[in-house]
Formats: structure tokens, C-alpha cells, sequence
């Protein structure tokens, strides 16, 4: 029986409440927020039909669809006449090329529609399905498959989720970064000489701010030889391989057969046309949709500056698929959020892997030849182009990219975007940026044709989350050098770097330059400007961004390089947050920082060390922030202004904040279980909570909010804990579950889709029990919880106390959705987590709970391990399931 199938009224019935206390996200009362369905626009004056098995002939016509191809030449002439809708009926799209969108494709003075049918999830897509699994010989529980012969990729997509690449972990002693590679200091490698296809393994890097891809050339029991100039480029410049700004950067080699050891990792290999997989124990991959990216580039938009595409809009349709292969040749030799080097530079000193380990002036000499990651779905030379209520999941590189360089574009003409809209799209499982716009290179911020100047860009009510997987360093919004973007009540959350950059070029092209890069030697080779950039006017507000830099130190959760007069960031809401909140960084003057709230973290940080850099005159302003405070070096020398802002305890924001908090984020209609706001924030009284209620729960009254929303749950609970050992008797929690629903031959799991509680050891996920309403004095007791920062746990009362007292813990990455499961063998207990549903992970041991009755309570919980305040953790999937167990 499934929590997410019913009606608020009926899960009322059917799931009862354990209640627990909360200040939701702060301070407000719980909201339960109906999703709106995105519906398509009303039809145009012409309407042509396209199906995946559409024909590549005919009219389009909705007895007869065609073709997408097909349907781009036959709207040609229509669109002349007026607006034009192609719609796409349900099903899945397999492209063998990439979609472009060329002058002649477009509406020119009206609009084509590309929108899905009423009540359709149309998919277009790169990839195609992976069939015909087979055991394979090649190692224990690995599983093979046909590939085509030479078809090489980066990324596998497994039932949705991104699936990692077979790899290991190196210690920082285990090798010793060289000119030419690694030594090899740890004997326990030597191994490594024997693999086969060594030129296919890569030496990955995480850094302070970069995550750096090397191919290998050849290994010997002491030494890999790293293949060039991919090496050089990455031991030359700043956070190096080798001279990292992070004292313990992280170390791991890709990409080998051999490295094929985790579950839910994979390999191919090209030459023999054989893809290998490892699930888990009884998962046959046969069951499993396995999309294996064909294609690097999906849909390809742009004209000339003569000739700019015009008039088109995408609604209701989902891009997958891709996988960008230009790191496993070039490397990826990364500078920061997206952009790096390649190729060889011939003034590239001798001895730079020591002298220019940290700068050089040869290194910045080479500032202006940096190339920008491509985007799967990529626009430039175009206007009045929108993107709205789509999802871009399962893209090998950053999703959307617009106005972005010529040299990350499939035209070769980039810059040149201007009115441009992305409106209530979803991104997530993508390896690069959510969204890109802008370029860096000298066109960018002084283009030699006006019509290049990227402006008039609207990205507003896009949810974000997880994005960035591969390419850790990209944020999950990046605006470069952009006249009047607007950036406005958009989530995001999960990444491993900055939620939402602006700007570009720590202050080098900006007017007057940067008197630091004098004295590095930058301008001895390029160019002082006198003239200031196409940076200005920009508007950040309202977005809503959370659970930011899970893997960097550096960066900051919404931050800013560069002169940008003219720009505000207001009213945005910062939660749950990593080091730094606001974050103006080299060379940011003449902003506005105004009306944020920042819980946790630091508040600001305003990169004015030096007095001859220009962070300066700025003003930070009517701001509210609760954690870390505000580090503004040389602030006045800088004429960096900061006014009133206001310091609270804990979540005891004013009423000014609570309204900041209670906007931001996505409007309802555009709101999944992927949004931390789907449930409404404290303080928000949009409309009553669906239950609320108060009990005692380990001998103190914790109260709870619960909220539906579709197939999602919230739970908010201000527990102190639930555990018992070590002098500890907490039982304090909230939950919503079936009673006398877990037998002796069943299993409960949910899909936790996020932990918003600020303490580590917060928790949410499923429970067992014989007596949910007895807190602190019910035996059979186990759960399964993801908690905000330490992994996932299995906890169970081992002595029949009902209190929770003994554990087993299982690493993973926290900061993405994580199912978790209960099983039940008669009074034997095993738990496990997976990342897409079908491959779940063993978390220690099964064990015996001899007190469990024969019928138990069992469902979802949260506990925000803090008395006095919690947020509201999200849930959906959830089921407890009667099985038969083998």
C-alpha cells in the first residue's frame, strides 16, 4: 500500500501521525501547496503532429504524425504566415543527430511552438536503451552487453540517475604528482602495470575551486606517465594538481575494467563493443532502463549576426541523453565553473611545473585563448527563443547553454543571445551547469560587433538540483558577462560548488583593469581596457538556495567577480549553506546587496584584501543572517557600505525576514517534490496545514507538521533525538504511518528527497515499530534514516527498551534524493539505501529484533535532532510493501 496514490482526506484515514515540534525552515507554519500541472499554450493558428515512430514524409497531420525532422520542413512556410505549434505526442524521441535550428527553422516575426500534447511527457533524446544483458566472466556480480563497435561515452544513465564510472580512491601518500605524472609510492599499486587499455584511465582531481580530468599515457609498477599537453595543462596556474590551494585535494583514477568493484558502477570498452555493469545482488539489468548517450550535442540553436534565429519556443518536453567527450581526449583542464584550457602553448615555461604551480605571468598571458564547456541544448546568435515548464535531466555536460563562446558551440557562432526566457524548467542529474550564459573571451566583454552582447535574459522558477555531477566545479546558475539578466525566484540545492554565479574575470576587464594582474604580468600580452564591459544592470532576487558545496571550500553559495553597476541581489533566501552565503569576489563594484537572508554559514565575504584590487563600492544593506558574520577587509579604503544589517538568534527572524523567506523559491504551479517550498515555509499562512498535532514522545510534548502535496510528504519535526545509548533517552520525532501494516515478510522504503534540518545528525526516512503512539516504551524499534551530513544510518534497539541503541552507518553522498528500505524475514531486520530505486546497498548486518510483534506500525519519519527548531524534510515514494521473501 503506497503512501502517494490518495487524497489528503484518505491518507488521513489510512496514516496515522506520530507528532513531533517545528519552526519549519526557520520559524513558519507548514503549507500543503497543490501542484499545478504545467499545461500546454493554447494551440496557434496552424498545428502540425510529430511521433517518435512519425513518418519522414506526409503533412504532419494528426492522423498521419510525422517526424521532428520532418516537421522543421514543413512548418517553414507556414511560420511565414503566422504562429505555428508542433506538437509532440507522448513517447520517446531517439535522435541519431542533433536537432539544429538554423536561420530558415525559425518563426522569424512569429513563433513556432515546440510543445508537448495535451497530457503528454514527450522525451527527446541522445541515447538509446541498453538490451541483451548477459553475466559476464569479467568479474564477481558484473553483468556485460553489446555496444556499437568504437562508440565511446562518459556517462551511463541508469533508471534516471546519473551512474558513477568504475574508479578508485588514492591517498594523498599513495602517489607524488611529477612533470611528466604520478610516482607511484604505495606498493599495493603496482598492479596497476598489468591493466589493459591503460590509455583509457584517467587521473581525476578535486581541488579548492577546480575538479581536473587527466588522461594516462602508460603505467609501470613506480611510474604513470601522464598523456600531454592535458598534463601540463593542469599543473600550471592556480589550485594545480600538485600545488592545490586544499591541503588534502582528492585523488582518483578512472575508467578501468579492473576498477569495476561498486555496485551501480560501469565501463565500456569501445574497441570490443561491450558495455559492463555491476548491479546489486538479484537486480537483473534486463529490468532496468539503461540509456547509454549516442550524442554530444542535442539541439543546436543559432544563426549569424546578419542572420539571427528568431521565434522559437519549447514547452513541455524533456532533453536527455548526451555525453560530452572532449575531457577523455583534451582532459579537462579546469580553471573555474566550467571554463578550461587545452591544447599546447608553446611560451609555457620549462620548469612550470614548479615556477607556475601558483600563477605565472606566461599562465596569465594564456587568459584570453580558454575554452567554455559546451552545453547539450545550446542557443547563440538568437532571439526571442524561451524554454518553458521543460525538463533537461541525464545530460553529459552543462544543460542549457546561451550566448555562450564560439569555441562551445556546434555553429562556431557564439555570443549574440538576446530575450531570451528559461521559465519553470527542471534540471537535475546533469553533469555540468543547470544553466550557462554568457562567454568570457575578450567578444564577450568588449564585443567588435554590438550584436554580440548577450542581454535581456530572463531565468525565472527553475528548479535545480543536483546538477554539476562531473564536472564538480560548474554552479548550478552561471551569468558571465550579461547586460539586464534577470535571475529571479528560481531554486537551487545539491551541488557540489555555488548555487548562483554572476560575472566573470576577477576584475581583469573591467575599466582600468585589475592592478594585481599588473603586477602579474597580464597586461604585458593583453589588453587594458578603458572602456567597461557588457557586466551590468543584472537583478538576483528572490531565488531560494540551499545545501550548496558539498565538495569546494571556496566560492560561495551566491557569488560575484567583476565590475557589475547597476546590479542588485535582494530578497534572496540561503539555507543550509557550506562556508560562505554572499560571497563578492575579486573586482565586484557597484552592486547591491540588499533584503537577504542567510541562515548558517557565513554571511559575507568581500574579497578586498588587497588595496589595489577594486572590490569596492559596494553597498550590503537591510540583510539578515544568523550564523558566521561578515568578513569586509579594507571596507572602508573600498568604500564597501554595509548598513543595518541584522544578526538574530537562531530562527527568530524578523517579520521583514520571514517575508523574504516565505517568497522565495519557485511559484506553485511550477513546484515538485524536488522544492523545498512545495509545503510553504513558516509564517507563509497561505492555507491550513493538512494535520498538525502534539503527543509526548520520550517524556516531552514535540510538536509536528505534516503536508501532501501529490506523491510528496513533509514532515517537520523538532525532536532532540532518537537514540538511547551512551546516557541518552530521546525518542522525540514525527511521522506519518500505516498501523499493523509490517508483518513478518515485509519491507517499507521512501525515497528521501531532501534533509533540510541544519544539525548533522538531523534525520529522516522510514521506522518500525510495534507501537508508533508509544514513544520511549515500544519494543521491535528499528529505522532507516538519511541524516543532513553524516551518511546514511541504521539504527535498532537491540535491548527492547524502546529506545534506539546500536547502529551501523553507510558513507554516501547526502546531498541528492536517497531511497532507503526496512525488510523484514520473520524477526530478522536488514536495511539498505539505493540511489535509483533497483540497486540497493546493504548497510551493515541483518539483525534480530526477538521482541518485534507479529503485526508492526511502520512508515516515514523525521527528527531534527534539536529541540528548539526544525525544517521541513521531504519525502515521496513511499510504500510499505507486503513480500514474499526468498
Amino acid at each position: 500500500m503506497t503512501l502517494t496514490s490518495d487524497s489528503t482526506r484518505s491518507v488521513s484515514r489510512r496514516w496515522r501521525r506520530r507528532a513531533g515540534t517545528l519552526a519549519a525552515l526557520g520559524a513558519c507554519a507548514v503549507i500543503a501547496s497543490a501542484l499545478i500541472p504545467l499545461q500546454a499554450q493554447a494551440a496557434p493558428r496552424t498545428v502540425y503532429f510529430a511521433a517518435p515512430d512519425g513518418k519522414d514524409s506526409g503533412h504532419c497531420s494528426q492522423s498521419q504524425p510525422c517526424s521532428l525532422e520532418r516537421a522543421q520542413h514543413v512548418v517553414r512556410p507556414a511560420a511565414k504566415q503566422g504562429d505555428v505549434t508542433v506538437q509532440l505526442a507522448d513517447g520517446t524521441y531517439r535522435l541519431s543527430e542533433p536537432l539544429r535550428f538554423g536561420p530558415g527553422d525559425d518563426g522569424g516575426d512569429h513563433t513556432i511552438h515546440w510543445t508537448a500534447a495535451p497530457d503528454a511527457h514527450p522525451v527527446i533524446t541522445g541515447a538509446s536503451k541498453v538490451t541483451g544483458w548477459s553475466k559476464s566472466e569479467a568479474g564477481s556480480g558484473i553483468w556485460e552487453a553489446k555496444t556499437p563497435s568504437g562508440l565511446d561515452t562518459r556517462q551511463l544513465y541508469v533508471n534516471g540517475v546519473i551512474a558513477p564510472r568504475a574508479a578508485i580512491h588514492l591517498a594523498n601518500a599513495d602517489v607524488t604528482p611529477t612533470a611528466t605524472g604520478l610516482t607511484i609510492k604505495n606498493p599495493a599499486l603496482s598492479y596497476l602495470a598489468t591493466l589493459p587499455d591503460q590509455g583509457r584511465i584517467e587521473f581525476e582531481s578535486l581541488g579548492d575551486f577546480t575538479n581536473r580530468y587527466s588522461p594516462v599515457q602508460s603505467i609501470s609498477t613506480t611510474e604513470i606517465t601522464m598523456a600531454q599537453p592535458a598534463w601540463d595543462n593542469n599543473t600550471w596556474g592556480w589550485d594545480t594538481v600538485q600545488n592545490s590551494f586544499l591541503a588534502g585535494p582528492s585523488w582518483y583514477l578512472d575508467n578501468s575494467l579492473s576498477f569495476l568493484t561498486q555496485v551501480g558502477q560501469w565501463y565500456i570498452d569501445p574497441g570490443a563493443g561491450k558495455l559492463y555493469y555491476k548491479p546489486a545482488n538479484g537486480v537483473d539489468p534486463n529490468q532496468l532502463d539503461i540509456e547509454l548517450p549516442r550524442l554530444e550535442t542535442l539541439i543546436s540553436i543559432g544563426g549569424t549576426y546578419d542572420e539571427p534565429v528568431t521565434g522559437l519556443a519549447f514547452e513541455g518536453i524533456q532533453f536527455s541523453g548526451t555525453s560530452w567527450l572532449g575531457p577523455s581526449t583534451d582532459g579537462y583542464a579546469d580553471q573555474q565553473n566550467g571554463l578550461f584550457i587545452k591544447g599546447a602553448y608553446d611560451y609555457r615555461p620549462a620548469d612550470a611545473f614548479t615556477s607556475c604551480s601558483r600563477g605565472c605571468e606566461m599562465f596569465e598571458r594564456a587568459r584570453t585563448s580558454w575554452y567554455q564547456e559546451p552545453a547539450a541544448v545550446q542557443v547563440s546568435a538568437a532571439s526571442r527563443i524561451s524554454f518553458t515548464g521543460n525538463t533537461f535531466t541525464n545530460l553529459g555536460q552543462s544543460a542549457l547553454g546561451v550566448g555562450n563562446d564560439a569555441n562551445a558551440t556546434t555553429t562556431g557562432v557564439g555570443l549574440g543571445a538576446s530575450d531570451i526566457d528559461v521559465v519553470g524548467n527542471r534540471f537535475m542529474e546533469d553533469s555540468g551547469h543547470g544553466v550557462a550564459v554568457g562567454g568570457v573571451l575578450p567578444d564577450a566583454h568588449h564585443p567588435s560587433d554590438p550584436r554580440m552582447t548577450n542581454q535581456n535574459i530572463l531565468i525565472a522558477n527553475n528548479t535545480i538540483n543536483r546538477v554539476a555531477v562531473d564536472y564538480k566545479d560548474n554552479s548550478g546558475i552561471l551569468s558571465t558577462y550579461v547586460t539586464n539578466a534577470r535571475i529571479l525566484h528560481n531554486e537551487v540545492s545539491n551541488v557540489p560548488y555555488d548555487g548562483i554565479d554572476t560575472g566573470y574575470g576577477w576584475g581583469i576587464n573591467d575599466t582600468g583593469g585589475s592592478n594585481d594582474y599588473v603586477d602579474r604580468g597580464y597586461y604585458k600580452w593583453n589588453t587594458l581596457y578603458t572602456t567597461p564591459t557588457t557586466l551590468k544592470d543584472n537583478r538576483v532576487e528572490g531565488n531560494l538556495v540551499h545545501n550548496t558545496k558539498a565538495r569546494f571550500a571556496d566560492g560561495g553559495s551566491v557569488y560575484n567577480l567583476s565590475a557589475s553597476p547597476g546590479t542588485v541581489v535582494a530578497k534572496n533566501y540561503l539555507f543550509n549553506i557550506s562556508g560562505v552565503g554572499l560571497y563578492l569576489d575579486e573586482g565586484s563594484r557597484s552592486m547591491t546587496y540588499e533584503n537577504n537572508v542567510v541562515q548558517g554559514g557565513s554571511f559575507l565575504f568581500t574579497n578586498a584584501y588587497s588595496l589595489r584590487n577594486n572590490t569596492s563600492d559596494n553597498v550590503i544593506q537591510n540583510n539578515w543572517y544568523n550564523s558566521g558574520g561578515a568578513s569586509t577587509p579594507n571596507a572602508a579604503a573600498h568604500n564597501n557600505k554595509l548598513i543595518n544589517n541584522v544578526e538574530v538568534t537562531g530562527a527568530n527572524w524578523p517579520a521583514g525576514a520571514r517575508d523574504v523567506i516565505c517568497q522565495a523559491g519557485v511559484a506553485p504551479q511550477y513546484r515538485t517534490s524536488l522544492n523545498a517550498n512545495q509545503f510553504g515555509f513558516s509564517g507563509c499562512a497561505v492555507d491550513a496545514p493538512v494535520a498538525a498535532g502534539l503527543a509526548t514522545a520520550g517524556g516531552s510534548a514535540v510538536s509536528s507538521y505534516f503536508g501532501q502535496s501529490d506523491d510528496g510528504f513533509g514532515i517537520a519535526a523538532a525532536g532532540a533525538d532518537v537514540w538511547g545509548a551512551g546516557g541518552q533517552h530521546d525518542d522525540q520525532f514525527g511521522s506519518i504511518y500505516q498501523a499493523s501494516s509490517f508483518n513478518a515478510d515485509s519491507s517499507v522504503s521512501t525515497r528521501v528527497v531532501s534533509v533540510n534540518d541544519a544539525n548533522a545528525w538531523a534525520k529522516s526516512g522510514v521506522m518500525v515499530r510495534n507501537d508508533m503512539t508509544k514513544a520511549g516504551g515500544s519494543a521491535g524499534y528499528a529505522v532507516v534514516a538519511v541524516t543532513a551530513r553524516n551518511g546514511v544510518v541504521f539504527e535498532w534497539d537491540a535491548n527492547g527498551d524502546g529506545y534506539l541503541d546500536t547502529d551501523a552507518r553507510a558513507t554516501v553522498d547526502i546531498y541528492r534524493p536517497i531511497w532507503v528500505k526496512l525488510t523484514r524475514s520473520g524477526t530478522s531486520f536488514n536495511a539498505s539505501y539505493s540511489y535509483d530505486g533497483a540497486n540497493y546497498v546493504p548497510i551493515g548486518q541483518p539483525v534480530t529484533l526477538a521482541s518485534a510483534a507479529a503485526k508492526q506500525d511502520a512508515g516515514i519519519f523525521s527528527t531534527s535532532h534539536d529541540a528548539a527548531q526544525s525544517a521541513i524534510n521531504q519525502f515521496d515514494s513511499g510504500a510499505v510493501t507486503t513480500v514474499t521473501m526468498p
